[in-house]
């Protein structure tokens, strides 16, 4: 009966410890150890990112469109009870009328418009839902306390609210991070079973599949449960842009680290563009930081372009659409300058030439 084989060194001796380390790494035992630490860091970093930005979000300046004699008498005082309830400023902007301030509100300049009346005696305070629920909530809420304190009639009008299948603002926001999500996962799978894709077709195939997947996403929301009433072309191609953007990203990412792609993919557009994307929380609610980098990532250019063209109809911006472009260009700018890194790819030789090809050792004999 034959004894089970004992792992020996090079001269029969039990392996060195550099023997055992050089055997480790080159078993799978390694990345799937790494894996195991880079997970568990995730988790952390994920539930960490969410709750430091949307658990308890808190206004620090909110543009506010002002009318009439805002700084006289109780009108200043007024001011200044909500600057104390909210612990926060209030960005004024002065209009020299309610027709300017409310074409301020839809160009999403101001998030509230202060009316100031007979002196500053009353004051109609319009917010805006559609601008951002959060925002108007937490207005909502101060005004009516603040105008008691102060003495002043104070009345509160929602004059942009959501759409009645959408009464927490949140809808956009889920299809937005839908088509990120989706679209890198999308990159992932051709990298794994579509490998031999060359350059151009992993491109082509990155637009079918954000095409066809921000069609069926606007279709589900819209047609299937009613959630938003959808402009639904716009709605479509915003969705599809992001995908492919977002697709790309990760064959960008793919082509510069190799197996690793999901970190940076993952850090930039889950553990930190959706955070700050806006869609959760309205930007004068973030902590300030994410409020500014997040206009600038993939996930906050493709919340603003599609919270417009749901609810501001006919005052679109250009900016989102340069951020989701701008990403989608690099990505394929990069994945194209270097793509004999790209892990994907096959040759151009024909079939049968492979075939009748020598072998390495027919050509040396």
């Amino acid at each position: 009966m034959s004894e089970m084989p004992q792992p020996h060194g090079a001269h029969g001796r039990p392996p060195t410890r550099r023997e055992r380390w050089s055997s480790f790494k080159e078993s799978p035992f390694l990345p799937a150890s790494v894996l195991v630490l880079i997970l568990a860091a995730a988790a952390g970093l994920f539930a960490g990112s969410y709750t430091y930005s949307m658990a308890d979000p808190t206004p620090r300046h909110v543009p506010t469109a002002t009318v009439g004699a805002y700084d006289e008498g109780r009108g200043k005082a007024f001011l200044d009870g909500m600057e104390k309830a909210l612990d926060a400023s209030l960005k004024i902007h002065p209009y020299d009328s309610r027709a300017a301030a409310v074409e301020a509100m839809n160009d999403q300049k101001v998030f509230a418009i202060l009316d100031a009346r007979d002196s500053g005696k009353a004051l109609v305070f319009d917010v805006s839902g559609a601008s951002g629920a959060s925002v108007a909530e937490v207005l909502e809420k101060a005004a009516p306390a603040v105008g008691k304190a102060t003495g002043v009639a104070v009345t509160v009008r929602d004059i942009k609210p959501l759409q009645e299948g959408d009464p927490r603002g949140l809808a956009i926001f889920y299809i937005s991070l839908a088509a990120v999500i989706i679209g890198f996962v999308g990159a992932i799978q051709l990298s794994v079973h579509a490998r031999a894709l060359n350059p151009l077709e992993r491109i082509a195939f990155t637009v079918a599949y954000a095409l066809l997947g921000g069609f069926v996403i606007a279709a589900v929301v819209d047609w299937l449960l009613g959630a938003l009433d959808l402009p639904f072309v716009e709605s479509w191609l915003i969705l599809a842009l992001t995908m492919f953007t977002s697709g790309m990203v990760f064959t960008m990412f793919n082509t510069l680290f190799g197996r690793w792609a999901m970190l940076p993919t993952w850090g930039l557009m889950v553990l930190l563009g959706n955070p700050s994307s806006g869609g959760a929380v309205s930007w004068p609610l973030l902590p300030s930081p994410l409020g500014v980098i997040g206009r600038w990532l993939p996930p906050g250019g493709s919340v603003n372009a599609q919270h417009t063209a749901v609810y501001f109809p006919g005052h679109q911006h250009v900016f989102p659409f340069l951020v989701l472009g701008g990403w989608a260009l690099v990505s394929c700018a990069v994945f194209w300058i270097w793509r004999h890194r790209h892990p994907g790819g096959r040759t151009d030789a024909p079939a049968h030439a492979e075939a009748t090809a020598p072998s390495a050792g027919e050509a040396a004999a």
